[in-house]
């Protein structure tokens, strides 16, 4: 509403109906007070007091400007400090109770403001919320009050990310990385995980080169790790970032621009000046200019830079300079690699996980052969088709059939002009310009734009191993108050799930000291009954989602040392929190664990042999 009020006409009234986006018209049936947990039903509210308000079940969903008049300007909607982060699929015990529970969960979105309710791809109904005791109450909340059916819940699951960093210069024992003697490999573990098949053309630099199936078209990609402050100003801009995409998508596909706000576009043009002042040092000269997408979802924390000598995109800032044209033009094929990098974006190598904080440049794409591979095709169909017609004009003029026996070939030259139009090649009906250089380079590989969009997404995973790899982990920020005396257990149990302690002080007055800590939130299932319990009641911990977390340990690292090998002995089998987390979901997913069924098992003595 406050965007349409500038539109309106000097005759507009009050009373007028106006075609505001996001407007509805509804009646409040009811007025309650809120007494305890009953409701009281008035006739009026007197100013100053809470209320509850019947009748608006299918026009709100999370909040709303309430107004008799339609040129109010609406209220700025309420913010909460608390991310949903914890996510479980339900489904009722019955599968005919399915709509009850669908309904139920539409309340439950429109009853809690911090719930999340989704339908993901495989069509599992999905329930986000924001940590483990909010989980049960949203989970007792639908059995009880709103679907009113036995449900069954999965395990909770928690999200990963996945990142790459700069080569570490310190192994594991905190050596200096080349000063010690590398000694034989115990597992190959590690030499089979770097292990690329035949094609993948990878230099000391990290740069990845690939070809399409039918060796047409060649792609070098390189992947880098985005500044800190980069990857941060991309996850709180994302939805900046979306309407930036949908103003270039209209703009390519050459519908009506999208309408931008100048609110928005300053916001886009203080959004751009910071992504210069952290881009900065030698490598990432102009980055900002280069960016030609990003992901995963066209607004996601990764960047993909075109850095083509032969081929100038157009900009992503093209909403900030909507005077000067971009006589600049997409390259064909173009959204063939940006669909490739949104795939590599969405699931990374490791465990099938987003990315987060990766940058992918593109430095080489080769379409040389395409080319001439289509120009060879027209040419070749365009000298079989001369050659029909010079035959069919020979076979006319040269025979010698009377009359009757020519009439069925001029009376129906349509039909066989037809048949013959029919049982063309895919690169003979492009010399009559019925086709494009799409249908020229199907083969038995598929479309071409298939082809690319395979090779680049692969091309990226081929650039993201190249790399250091490294787990991501949601983090929780945790304060607890507790006493001197519980202070060491609280300590434990913080120790115990992976917790760092960041701040401790005392209460000014009391005897209550105040812990900040950060835990991580796939270890935070039943921290606060264990606390609890271990401190007799004397301890209350408050979890908020805060960040995410590079998690130091490498997923697939192995002793290659002789000082790694004697630390941490022949097996290194002791606990590397990145494998566990990586195995974990990879589980879940159904995707290849590598690991030992049996792993300590003894020879059972027979009774013969010990006669």
């Amino acid at each position: 509403p406050s965007e349409a009020l500038a539109k309106l006409s000097e005759s507009c009234s009050p009373g007028d109906d106006l075609s505001i986006p996001h407007l509805a018209h509804c009646t409040v049936e009811n007025l309650f007070l809120l007494m305890g947990k009953e409701l009281e039903s008035v006739q009026e509210v007197p100013v100053g007091n809470v209320l509850g308000i019947g009748g608006l079940e299918d026009y709100v969903l999370k909040s709303a400007t309430l107004s008799t008049s339609p040129v109010c300007p609406p209220f700025t909607p309420l913010n909460f400090e608390a991310t949903p982060i914890v996510r479980v699929a339900v489904e009722p015990k019955h599968p005919s109770e399915m709509p009850q529970l669908v309904r139920g969960m539409k309340l439950l979105n429109q009853a809690d403001p911090c719930v999340e309710v989704l339908v993901q791809e495989t069509g599992e109904h999905v329930l986000v919320t924001v940590g483990e005791v909010h989980l049960q109450r949203c989970l007792d909340d639908l059995r009880e009050r709103f679907a009113k059916v036995e449900i069954s819940s999965s395990e909770p699951i928690v999200p990963f990310r996945e990142t790459i960093i700069r080569p570490p210069k310190v192994d594991m024992v905190n050596e200096d990385i080349g000063t010690q003697q590398k000694i034989a490999v115990i597992h190959q573990k590690k030499e089979d995980h770097n292990k690329y098949p035949d094609g993948v053309l990878v230099d000391s630099d990290g740069l990845v080169t690939l070809n399409t199936p039918n060796k047409l078209s060649t792609l070098s990609v390189r992947a880098m790790p985005l500044p800190e402050a980069v990857t941060q100003l991309l996850e709180e801009n994302s939805d900046l970032i979306r309407t930036i995409e949908q103003f270039n998508l209209s703009v390519k596909e050459g519908r009506e621009a999208l309408e931008i706000t100048l609110t928005t576009l300053e916001a886009v043009q203080k959004f751009k000046q910071k992504l210069e002042e952290n881009f900065v040092g030698r490598k990432w000269r102009n980055a900002v200019n280069q960016i030609s997408s990003f992901g995963p979802r066209r607004c996601g924390p990764n960047i993909l830079l075109n850095r083509l000598e032969s081929y100038h995109r157009p900009s992503m800032w093209q909403c900030l300079d909507r005077t000067g044209l971009d006589l600049s033009t997409y390259k064909d094929f173009d959204n063939s690699i940006v669909s490739g990098f949104q795939l590599a974006t969405l699931a990374g190598p490791v465990c099938e996980e987003p990315l987060m904080g990766v940058c992918f440049i593109l430095e080489k794409w080769d379409m040389n052969k395409v080319q001439q591979f289509v120009q060879t095709h027209n040419q070749s169909s365009t000298e079989e088709q001369t050659t029909k017609t010079q035959d069919l004009q020979q076979q006319v003029t040269s025979n010698e059939n009377t009359l009757s026996e020519l009439e069925p070939i001029f009376e129906s030259p349509a039909g066989q002009r037809g048949q013959v139009q029919g049982n063309l090649t895919p690169a003979e009906s492009m010399a009559d310009g019925n086709c494009n250089s799409e249908l020229v380079l199907t083969d038995c590989y598929g479309p071409f734009s298939g082809q690319l969009i395979a090779t680049m997404k692969e091309t990226c995973r081929y650039a993201f191993q190249a790399r250091p790899q490294r787990l991501m982990a949601a983090m929780y920020t945790c304060e607890i108050m507790a006493t001197a005396e519980v202070l060491g257990r609280v300590y434990a149990v913080l120790s115990k799930r992976a917790g760092r302690v960041l701040q401790e002080e005392m209460k000014e007055g009391t005897e209550m000291f105040i812990i900040k800590a950060i835990l991580p939130v796939a270890e935070s299932f039943g921290f606060a009954d264990e606390i609890r319990k271990r401190t007799s009641g004397l301890a209350s911990p408050q979890l908020v989602f805060s960040h995410w977390e590079v998690i130091p340990s490498d997923p697939y690292w192995v002793p290659t040392t002789e000082e790694e090998y004697l630390h941490f002995g022949e097996k290194a089998d002791s606990v590397n929190q990145a494998h566990k987390y990586m195995n974990t979901v990879r589980r879940r997913k159904g995707l290849y664990v590598e690991e030992k069924i049996v792993e300590h098992a003894e020879k059972q003595r027979t009774l013969s042999k010990n006669k």
